[in-house]
Formats: structure tokens, sequence, C-alpha cells
């Protein structure tokens, strides 16, 4: 596994494609040659995608958000709405899955992918760009109706989810209070207790969330999104952060992607497993596109690409719907793979052919 990290981190400099797309791939081959997901590699995968996700949030401006909402608010909401409607409508009608797979499907291939964005933006320096902001903060608004979406159409509540978002709630609105004084405190300290605080949070919202049929993954991004402010402040602090993530953690989210995917399966499955790609791609476009021409035209194609991709959330819901019976190892197959698809390809496309060259203030 240390072998791999370091190979994608020399593949990628060497052919300039970002180092997840790579990670994903030789997770792929890995899986495939009889390299099991051990639990290490399994708890590092989830907590970098929580890590992931909660600097993407740090890293959203929210004055351009607030400035651009209504920019953002379109191309997140139509980015969910019309790969949801359409896809659900194609396993229902076309595939001939039942009405609560074909739920399961709408939801796992109408996300885009924090994770993955977040990783290209900050390897091509766009995340301290305006268009890099706005996607970021468009994704936001995706992956937010996706979960809304999920909670909504598949809600289980026990106590503990009662405590998972009374918890996530209070750290909300109190870290925000105390990590200014925290920072000024304990800070600039070798022993970094500024980042030790952070995973502290994000342990705990982890536990809560898995006790609470929940993942932490939304009140993460939250977090790090009122939290921007702060690190506007102390940008040092959010590099070093940064380093930690991408350095260590990281790798193994990626590498873990990769490794779900059974090839074998995926081949008897094939002609599905394309037009299910086809008919998330095609939505993402039809619903992307027309309005990143209209707010941004110089990279609305780069938008719509980034946009398209997938990961996180939905594998994350395709893992739901397999440990609750309503889909089953084919169907799961066929949805993850789609989904690693969506976060490889439209992505090698967007930074080969339409990475903006135009500079953006910051």
């Amino acid at each position: 596994m240390g072998f791999l990290v370091l190979l994608a981190s020399i593949i990628s400099v060497e052919v300039g494609i970002s180092v997840a797309l790579i990670e994903i791939f030789l997770g792929v081959v890995a899986g495939n040659l009889g390299i099991k997901v051990l639990p290490w590699v399994s708890f590092l995968g989830t907590f970098a995608g929580v890590v992931l996700t909660f600097l993407a949030g740090a890293e959203v401006d929210i004055p351009l958000l607030r400035a651009k909402f209504k920019e953002s608010a379109l191309i997140g909401g139509l980015s969910f709405l019309f790969p949801f409607v359409l896809t659900f409508l194609f396993a229902w009608f076309i595939a001939g899955w039942d009405l609560r797979a074909s739920e399961i499907a709408g939801i796992a291939l109408s996300t885009t992918s924090l994770a993955v964005v977040y990783a290209v933006l900050v390897e091509t320096g766009l995340n301290r760009t305006q268009i890099g902001k706005l996607i970021m903060a468009a994704t936001f608004i995706t992956d937010l109706a996706t979960v809304l979406a999920l909670s909504i159409l598949f809600v289980q509540v026990n106590a503990f989810t009662i405590v998972f978002m009374l918890v996530s709630i209070a750290l909300i609105i109190i870290l925000p209070k105390i990590s200014p004084w925290f920072f000024k405190r304990y800070g600039e300290r070798v022993i970094e207790p500024e980042i030790k605080l952070m995973f502290f949070v994000l342990f705990l919202l982890m536990y809560l969330g898995d006790l609470g049929l929940s993942h932490a993954v939304l009140p993460a991004f939250i977090l790090g999104l009122v939290l921007s402010q702060l690190y506007e402040k102390n940008k040092l602090q959010l590099q070093r952060m940064r380093v930690v993530g991408f350095a260590l953690l990281t790798p193994f989210f990626f590498l873990k992607a990769g490794m779900n995917i059974s090839i074998s399966v995926l081949i008897a499955n094939l002609s599905l497993l394309a037009a299910f790609f086809v008919v998330k791609i095609a939505a993402k476009f039809v619903g992307v596109l027309p309005v990143s021409r209209r707010y941004i035209p110089e990279s609305a194609t780069y938008t719509t690409l980034l946009m398209s991709t997938g990961l996180t959330f939905g594998t994350i819901s395709s893992i739901y719907g397999l440990n609750a019976g309503i889909i089953n190892k084919a169907q799961f197959s066929i949805l993850v793979a789609v989904v690693i698809a969506s976060a490889i390809i439209p992505t090698i496309i967007a930074q080969r052919f339409f990475s903006p060259k135009i500079g953006f203030e910051e």
C-alpha cells in the first residue's frame, strides 16, 4: 500500500494527471489482484473522506458565496435535480429495477464529489481563484441536496441520530467562538494542537454519526465552512493541515474506492454500466452547462465536467442501499463503478482539454 501511494504520486507528476485519479486506478488494479481492504486502510480511507470534506468547506469563500449565491444555487441545484430524475427513470423503466433500488440509483448518481473536486482544484491552484471557489460552493449545494434526498426517502432515526444532530449543531455554533482563542493560546508549536483539535472534532462526528445511522461528511463540510474566516487569517495552519491530509490520509481514501470494484462483475454487466454512465453525464450536461454558459462562459465546460464527478456521497449511498437490502451486489457494483468512472473520466478530460487558462483574482 505504501508503494502504491508513492507510485501514484510519481505517475501524477510525470503525466500531469490528478494524483487522486491515479490512486483510484491503482486501487482497482490492486483490488483485482487480490489485495484486500484491511481494517486500517478502511479506517484511514473513511477518515480521509471526512477530512477532505472539512478542508473543502474551509476553503469556500464566504463573501463570494454570498455574492454568487444565485449562481452557486442554480449550478448546484440543477447538478442534483437532472441526474436524480433521469437516472431514477432510467433505472425504473429501462433497466427494470424496482422503485426503491431506482431511488438509490438516482441518489448515488446525482452527486458531485467534494473530495475529487477539492483535490483537483488544490493541485491546479484553482482553489484560490473565483472559479474554483464557485465550483466548491456549487458542489456543496449538490451534495446537500443529495444528503437531504437520502434522508427523506430512506430516513432511519434512533436515539443517537438526535444526539448526532444536536452535537453537530453545537459544534458548528461553539467551535468558531473558541477556536480563535485556542489557536492563539496553543498555536505555532511543532506538536500542532490546532490540527489535533480539528481531528478530535471530526473523530467525534464520525463516531456519533455511525451510532446515529448517519454520516459525518455533511456536518464536517459545514464546520469547515463556518471556520473558513478563521483559516483565512491563519493560512499557514490551513496549509499544514492540507499537507497532513494529502500526504497521509487522502491516498487511502482514493485507493480504497478503487479496491471496491470487481472487474469480473463489471464485464458481465458492461452494457448496463455504460448506459448508466452515459445517462449520468448527459443529465449533468443538460442541467449544468446552460446555466454555466450564462454565468461563467469562459469555463462552462470545465465547470460542467467537474460537477459531473462523483465519489464520496455516491459510494455512501450505494453502500447504504446494499446494507439495507435495497439493492443487490450486482447493482451495487454497477453503481459504484459508474461513480468511480465519473470521478476519473470527466476529470481527465477537464484537466487535459478545458483547464482554465484565464487568471482569476483571489
